[in-house]
């Protein structure tokens, strides 16, 4: 991989890293300010359904950021585009759909096939 390919992936995954923490931060701030009592049992239920929802969302976004912040730490010590799996380089474009894989194709696909066998 190019100097410029690192500093592109470096710029997309630090991109997003701030978009999903700004999401996280305003999540937090609407359920510090949603209203507590709710008259209305329906309205009550609804505004718990929505918060339920939300919650879920940002705990995926939270482990996204995880994965995130593992591909940052692999970009500083030289190791992403690396198959964690057979060592052969990742192709750029899996690399651009998924910024933060640590499988090359074959590898996931075989992984995959595996855990459909198995049953995971």
């Amino acid at each position: 991989m190019k100097t410029t390919d690192y500093d592109f992936f470096r710029k997309l995954i630090t991109q997003q890293l701030e978009e999903l923490r700004d999401k996280a931060n305003r999540t937090v701030s609407s359920l510090k300010n949603a209203p507590e009592h709710l008259a209305d049992p329906a309205d009550r239920a609804s505004a718990d359904l929505e918060q339920n929802f939300m919650l879920r969302i940002r705990d995926r976004e939270s482990k996204l950021i995880n994965k995130l912040q593992s591909a940052l730490e692999r970009l500083n010590d030289g190791t992403y585009g690396i198959c964690e799996e057979c060592g052969n380089e990742i192709s750029i474009n899996r690399l651009k759909a998924r910024p933060v894989t640590e499988l090359c194709i074959d590898c996931k696909t075989r992984s995959e096939r595996i855990e459909k066998v198995i049953g995971m």
